[in-house]
Formats: C-alpha cells, structure tokens, sequence
C-alpha cells in the first residue's frame, strides 16, 4: 500500500500515453497496443539495467516485476470485468447456443489441458528440464481456459459473425471454473497442494452449480432494489454491491467466483431485457440507464487497460526462464496442437457447428480465436510456493510466451485469419 500511489500513477500515465500515441500513429487494436508497448518498455529496462549500473535504475526495473498481478486480478477487479463484459449477453443466446458452448468449455477444456500437459512433458524430456508429468498436466490446466477478458475486449471487434462470436466469449466466460477444478485436481496429484487432487468430478460440479446457484440467488435478491429506486446512482451501486457479493462468497464457499460473476451479468442483462420491453420505462428512466451503461462501460475499459499495462511490463519474467528461445517455441507450438486437436474432438459432440461452418473451419478459426490472457498468468504465479524455483520460472515463463504469442500475433491479425479461413 505504501506504493499505491506511485502504481496507479506509472500505469495510468502509460495508459495515456500509449493510447495516445496508438490513436495517432500506430492505430492497433486498442489493447494489444497497450501490451505491446508496455512489453517493450519492459524489455527496455532489462536491457538498460544490464548496460547501465546503477542501484536506481535497478529498483526502476524492480519495480514492474512487483506487481501483484495475481491479486489484483483474482482478488480485486475480476468480478467487475467479467460482470461488464458479460451483462450485455442474454440467457436466450445461451440457449440455443448451450451444446456448442457447454462441450468447449468443459470437454474441449478437459482434453486441452490433458493434450498439452503430455506434449510439454515431451518438449521438457527432450531438453532434461526437472518437470514431471503431473507437473506438466498442471501447466496444460493454467493454459487451457481461454481468456475471457481478452475474448470481450478484442475478439469482438473483427466483425465476426454473432453466433460464432457469441460461442468464442460465452466459452471464454465458462471455463474458468473447468480450469480452477483441473488446476486444483493435477496440482494436487503433483504434491503441489497435498491432499486437494481428489474428487475431480464433485469438484467441478461444485464449481460451476455453486457460482450458478449463488449469482442467481444474489442477483434475485438485489434486481427489485435495482428496479425500485429512481436514483440512477444507487442502481450502479447495487450492481457492483450485487456482483462483488456474489465473487465474495463463492471465494468463501469454495466455487468459482468468476463464473458467479458471469451468471450475474447474463441474469441481469436477461431481467433488464424483459423490464425494458414490458413498457413500464418512462424517457427519464431510460436516459438514467443510459448513464448506467456508460458507467460500466468507462470501468470495463479502464480496468482492462490497467490490466494489460500490468502484463506487459512483467512480461520480462520471461527471461528468467532457462532456454527461453526453446522453451517459448514450445509452449506456443503445444498450445496450438493441444487447441486444435481438442476442438477437433470436440465438434463430433456439438452437433450442427453454427453459422454453418465446416468441420476444418471452424477447427482453424478457433484455434486461431483461442486467446489467453492474465487469467493464465494469475494461476502461473500462484504457484510460486508450491514448485521448485526453476520449474516455477520455467511455468511462469512459457505462461506468458503463450499469453504475448496469443495476444499480440494471434489477435492482430485474427481479421485476416477469419477471412481467409471463411473463403476456405
């Protein structure tokens, strides 16, 4: 807390500067430029701590690597984030989407992790790195889950078709739960959390029925105070009262708090979809929700800023990794394998793919659409007192060579690759 202050000063300066400079000169997509940039000026520092000596200009570099990342996602702001992104989706989408979107996000979930886990066990054997197999079936569960933030925030920008664009983030936004449960499952039989690897089955379902049950009981006892006052303040209120509540308590009983968070957007956005058009609205009601989606909107915007500054400048962690070149090479060339073989086992359990799409396409699209983002890099750091400190580096590190690999090259030039997969 003592350098709470100077924190929020360095990343709200770059937040301005860089998006500043991206709106003028470069024109990317607005969060891969924030982490781009930031990566760079990361990798700046590094370099300029090994010309120049200098006690300051080490604790400059130090200071980026001290970001608590891990809580200030999972403890902090990821119920806001997945709320923000994920109220202006409706249960009626989830419904006729349910099969395509319940088999990625936990069977296609389940066979990533177990894919990549064997193949990085490969790559770690080849190279005689200290990881056993449970140990590399855990990574294969921090990397697996697709990124739910990353999915709202630049997938949904390339003007994909609303089904498959919808399956992308409603995905993303489910399973986080299937991960924690995989994550808690192999790290367990790791002996990285003694005693928490069995049970895997119960656990899920405690994962994902929990959050559902508790975000639809929060969410029920907060909407007539949401619908009963006329202060426009005071119902913002009640929304981040209503979906921290709801990520507290899971927290608390051992479920997925981010996945509550989900079901308390979609709830809502369903019960704000039915009030509007039961015409009970005045023109001074439906003005004071415009000031409420704005509110939201300007929150999931600067968190997800912040959110990728912060990934960029720790992105120098990854040179402490031992045969970084080699290593980053293989855990991006596992992740698209485990992808593409897992969603190529899934889709003969989804029945008729949407927007019509071909076996192979859809296959290519959302391997290619699969992002990972600072969820990934949140369980990579937790951890930290479990592992060995070269296999925590080595886990940590081709974390975030997936998360850079994934972000910056898959989502820039994710139009491109839409586009042509399309015409295929």
């Amino acid at each position: 807390m003592d350098h709470f202050l100077v924190y929020t000063v360095v990343l709200l300066g770059l937040t301005v500067l860089i998006g500043f400079f991206n709106e003028k000169k470069t024109r990317l997509t607005y969060e891969i430029s924030l982490m781009l940039f930031s990566v760079v000026l990361g990798l700046l520092l590094v370099f300029a701590v090994w010309l120049i000596p200098g006690q300051s200009l080490k604790e400059l570099f130090a200071m980026p690597q001290i970001f608590d990342l891990e809580g200030f996602l999972m403890k902090g702001v990821l119920c806001f984030m997945l709320f923000a992104g994920s109220f202006k989706m409706h249960l009626i989408d989830f419904k006729t989407l349910a099969r395509p979107i319940g088999v990625l996000a936990v069977l296609c979930t389940f066979l990533g992790a177990v894919f990549y886990g064997l193949l990085f066990f490969l790559a770690a054997r080849l190279l005689s790195l200290p990881l056993s197999l449970p140990v590399c079936l855990m990574f294969g569960s921090i990397v697996a889950p697709t990124d739910p933030i990353a999915a709202t925030s630049i997938l949904n920008k390339f003007g994909l078709p609303k089904n498959i664009s919808f399956v992308i983030e409603g995905e993303s936004l489910l399973n986080d739960g299937v991960g924690v449960a995989l994550f808690v499952c192999f790290s367990g039989i790791a002996g990285a959390g003694a005693g928490e690897g069995g049970g895997f089955l119960r656990m899920l379902l405690w994962e994902i029925l929990g959050a559902v049950l508790t975000g639809g009981v929060i969410t029920a006892v907060c909407w007539p105070v949401f619908t009963g006052t006329k202060d426009p303040k005071r119902r913002i209120y009640v929304s981040l009262f209503m979906v921290a509540l709801a990520y507290f308590l899971c927290e608390r009983l051992g479920c997925s708090g981010a996945i509550a968070s989900v079901v308390c957007g979609t709830l809502f956005a369903t019960l704000r979809r039915r009030w509007e058009e039961s015409g009970r609205l005045s023109g001074e009601k439906e003005d004071r929700l415009a000031e409420f989606d704005t509110f939201w909107e300007i929150i999931d915007n600067l968190l997800n800023s912040v959110l990728y500054i912060m990934l960029g400048l720790s992105f120098a962690r990854i040179l402490q990794m031992p045969y970084v070149v080699l290593l980053s090479l293989a855990a991006v060339l596992c992740n698209l394998i485990a992808r593409s073989g897992s969603l190529y086992i899934s889709t003969f359990f989804m029945g008729e793919l949407p927007d019509g799409y071909k076996k192979g396409q859809f296959v290519k699209l959302f391997t290619w659409g699969g992002l990972r983002g600072a969820l990934s890099i949140a369980l990579a750091m937790s951890t930290g007192d479990k592992l060995d400190h070269e296999v925590y580096y080595i886990i940590l590190g081709c974390t975030y060579a997936i998360v850079f690999f994934t972000t910056i090259v898959q989502g820039l030039t994710m139009k491109k690759a839409y586009e042509r997969i399309s015409r295929g």
